[in-house]
């Protein structure tokens, strides 16, 4: 590899937060690839990298998604990242490819027991619940609005609660049941109350409020019981559903001082004992 390989990020996750993330990253001069995880699937596909694994166009805020299949794509795109990339292929698959200077978990999953992230890569970075630099990752960033792109160097990150990022607003629409998920409705479409949103293993799911679709979990997907298969924004004109929202970008943001602060923390440590 030569000397101008760019610094290599790997996100888990494909969901609109690893995506943010991902953008972030690859405006920073990263090669960044966001391995795919099915738990939990993803709902606010028009914000995110997601549906690049199936083939289609994906851009979020003119960054754009390109699917990989094999560790040797990653390889070649080190030497010139222009695209996010996105992939099927796990964090175990991913590693024997470079060194990955900062590894991010983005899932966003609720889990009994979190993955050790540390002494994998350079640098680890654990979004959500469920983190503690003193645990199992480098470094922790908060996700809880009242809370919201704290970094966490000591102790835990807090629990998941029960208001959204949109204030409560917001409403999620969770699978009674596991199945098999079909819908022929889009992101971005008006609904109301009552209206069939899809049906999961033949049984009719229907919008508990009006609003407009901000997150929809794609047609065909397989889903566990009790995860959220939609998202509706009642806020009218100031719905969100593309590109990049507030949630998003403070994470991003975050997480790239994250890496600086680690940075920086290294720097210090080299002076000091070379001194």
């Amino acid at each position: 590899m030569g000397t101008n390989a760019a610094r290599f990020a790997v996100v888990l996750g494909t969901n609109d937060v690893a995506s943010a993330i991902g953008v972030h990253l690859h405006r920073a001069g990263f090669c960044v690839v966001l391995s795919h995880d099915p738990n939990p699937p993803v709902m606010r596909r028009k914000m995110a990298f997601h549906d690049a694994l199936f083939g289609d166009s994906v851009r979020v805020e003119n960054v754009i998604g390109e699917r990989i299949e094999s560790t040797l794509d990653v390889f070649k795109a080190l030497g010139d990242p222009r695209h996010v990339l996105v992939t099927p292929l796990g964090l175990l698959d991913l590693l024997p490819v470079r060194a990955i200077d900062v590894l991010i978990d983005a899932r966003m999953q609720t889990r009994e027991v979190t993955p050790n992230l540390r002494g994998m890569t350079r640098l680890s970075v654990g979004i959500g619940p469920g983190f503690s630099p003193s645990a199992n990752c480098d470094v922790a960033i908060e996700t809880r609005p009242d809370r919201l792109g704290r970094i966490v160097i000591e102790g835990w990150t807090s629990a998941k609660d029960d208001v959204g990022e949109l204030g409560g607003a917001a409403c999620l629409v969770h699978s009674p049941h596991e199945g098999r998920w079909h819908t022929p409705v889009e992101i971005g479409t008006r609904i109301y109350k009552g209206f069939v949103i899809g049906h999961l293993s033949g049984i009719p799911i229907t919008a508990p409020y009006d609003g407009s679709l901000r997150g929809i979990v794609r047609d065909g997907s397989d889903v566990p019981a009790g995860v959220a298969l939609a998202e509706i924004d009642p806020r009218g004109r100031h719905a969100q559903w593309t590109g990049i929202d507030a949630h998003g970008q403070a994470l991003a943001q975050a997480t790239l001082a994250a890496i600086r602060l680690h940075a920086a923390d290294r720097i210090r440590a080299s002076a000091a004992g070379s001194r």
